[in-house]
Parts: C-alpha cells; sequence; structure tokens
C-alpha cells in the first residue's frame, strides 16, 4: 500500500504552501510534471509520439470547493485536447469529476462531462476518467454508466486495492466498458481497501486476468514487473493480440521500459499531468515510490 504518512502530508496546506514556494524542488517536480501549461505539455506529448507512444493528458487540480471554480478547467480541457489533435492522434484526456464538482452537484457535473466529450469527439480525442477517493467512486461510476451507450470510447479507472472493484466492473458487464485498471492511490480505511501490498498485486493480477478475458480494450496502469510479466503471459496464452489491450505508466517513472515495450510492438500511453496544482499529485507519487522520497527531500533542502 502507498506510505499512510505521505498520503497525508498530500492534504496539508502547510506543507504545500511550503513545497510549491520553493525553488530546490522545481527539478524534481519537473521529473514527475510536464510543466505548468498546456503548451508545456503539448512539447513532451510531440517527444513521446516520435518514439511511437501515445499520452493522457492530466490538467491537475481536484475537488472544487465552488461550482464557479469549474469552467476554468473546463476552458482548460478544451484548449488541451484542441493541442493535442495537433501533434498527438490518438492522444486522450483524464478528466476528475471532482474537479466538474460532481461533490456538489451531480448533475451539473454530468452536464459538463457531456460537453467535453462532444468537443472530444470533435477532435477525435478519447476522454478517461480517473477514480479517485471513495467519496467520489459511487457518483463517478453512476455517470460513466450514464454515458456509455452514447460514448463507448469513454474509459474508466478501477482501483485494485479497493474490496469492491470486482463487483464493480461485473455489474458492468452488460455494456462491455472500456477501463483502465490501476492499483490505487489514496489513504482508504481497510473496511475498503486492502492494506497489504502483495494482497494489492494479487487482486491486480486476478483483475487483470478478468478483463482480458471478459472486456474490449483494457488498459493496464503499472510499473510493477511482476504485473507487466503476468499481462503479457496470460495475452498470449489467450491468443490476444499486442493491439487489443495497452500498458499505461506515469510520466517520468520508469521511461526506458515505455519506449521498450513500445519498440515490442505493445500500445503504451503516458499519463502526461501539468498545470500549477502538482502538490497533491507528486505527495501520492512520493507515497507509491518512497525510494523517490531522499531525492525530493534533498532537493526541497537546496542539497
Amino acid at each position: 500500500m502507498p506510505n499512510r504518512l505521505l498520503l497525508k502530508a498530500a492534504q496539508s496546506k502547510q506543507l504545500e504552501s511550503f513545497t510549491t514556494r520553493n525553488r530546490f524542488t522545481r527539478p524534481v517536480v519537473h521529473r514527475y510534471v510536464a510543466g505548468y501549461t498546456v503548451q508545456d505539455a503539448w512539447n513532451i506529448a510531440a517527444e513521446l509520439k516520435a518514439d511511437g507512444i501515445d499520452v493522457s493528458l492530466d490538467f491537475l487540480g481536484e475537488s472544487v470547493e465552488d461550482l464557479a471554480q469549474v469552467p476554468d478547467a473546463i476552458r482548460e480541457y478544451r484548449t488541451a485536447m484542441e493541442r493535442l489533435a495537433e501533434v498527438s492522434p490518438g492522444a486522450t484526456i483524464s478528466v476528475k469529476l471532482s474537479q466538474l464538482g460532481v461533490l456538489i452537484d451531480p448533475q451539473q457535473c454530468a452536464e459538463h462531462l457531456e460537453d467535453l466529450l462532444h468537443t472530444a469527439a470533435e477532435y477525435n480525442i478519447g476522454v478517461e476518467l480517473d477514480m479517485e477517493h471513495s467519496s467520489a467512486g459511487r457518483p463517478t461510476l453512476e455517470i460513466f454508466r450514464q454515458f456509455l451507450p452514447r460514448f463507448p470510447r469513454l474509459r474508466q479507472a478501477f482501483q485494485s486495492y479497493l474490496r469492491s472493484t470486482l463487483a464493480d466492473l461485473a455489474s458492468f458487464d452488460d455494456v462491455q466498458p472500456c477501463i483502465r485498471l490501476v492499483k490505487g492511490a489514496f489513504d482508504e480505511p481497510v473496511t475498503l481497501a486492502f492494506q497489504d501490498a502483495a494482497e494489492v498485486t494479487n487482486q491486480y493480477k486476478y483483475l487483470s486476468a478478468w478483463a482480458l478475458q471478459h472486456l474490449p480494450d483494457p488498459a493496464f496502469g503499472t510499473h510493477d514487473e511482476s504485473c507487466i510479466s503476468y499481462v503479457i503471459y496470460l495475452a498470449k496464452e489467450l491468443n490476444i493480440a499486442p493491439s487489443d489491450f495497452e500498458f499505461q505508466m506515469l510520466y517520468g517513472i520508469r521511461r526506458d521500459r515505455q519506449r521498450e515495450l513500445a519498440q515490442q510492438g505493445y500500445r503504451v500511453r503516458v499519463y502526461l499531468p501539468y498545470g500549477a496544482q502538482w502538490y497533491p499529485y507528486l505527495m501520492r507519487r512520493m507515497a507509491e515510490r518512497p525510494a523517490n522520497l531522499m531525492l525530493f527531500l534533498r532537493s526541497a533542502i537546496g542539497k
């Protein structure tokens, strides 16, 4: 499981203020975040596309506290789609429904999402819905189901560490959704989530097998080599072509492996975040990979 102390730090406004104002942290931030603007992300998307790697662009930002904040996010997503269409055919955007106000007004959130889905169709850009903290989980899945009949390319993330995930997936069996399977990176109680890392990995492999056998075009978001190898092995055993599923990885993590998989003929997509609100995202990356924490701390104190 991700480091709980770091997940708590992701919610600290004091630490966020200190970290985001500290110029020494910028080199570490840029290792995992494309930059502050859509132009920064555009440049990196072009580089990745040249290596045969697609992107899913993530405009950083989480739960809005006021619906008046939502139009800014909508404008940014539209600009991102317009720019992505220029340089990266096959790209997607990743959308957090909490950024569209799902925890305040689910109906209005759905209306905003529908507008984005129509814009995405105009630019031939895919849309992926991130799965966030469990507080947003149920309304996110309800909205996903609402739009699937009209937007079958819409992809939803599911987290293997949640105890409900298999039942949630099975509940969509009648509509055959596109999914992105990830382990999960939020602080959840034992009643909702597996806490042991080995148990989460085993659950990920079990759900990977289920997805390969039951769902079209599954995406596997993982850097865990045992999970990558398992998916490759199982796909071969099931005679599933590399073009019928994809691997997704985070920007800045295992770049050599990303290129290697692409060169071997597998579809690879990099989750490419950008924007000023990078702190919670970066803390979750530290929680997932504590080995990176010392690099970050040395940068923060200027060493």
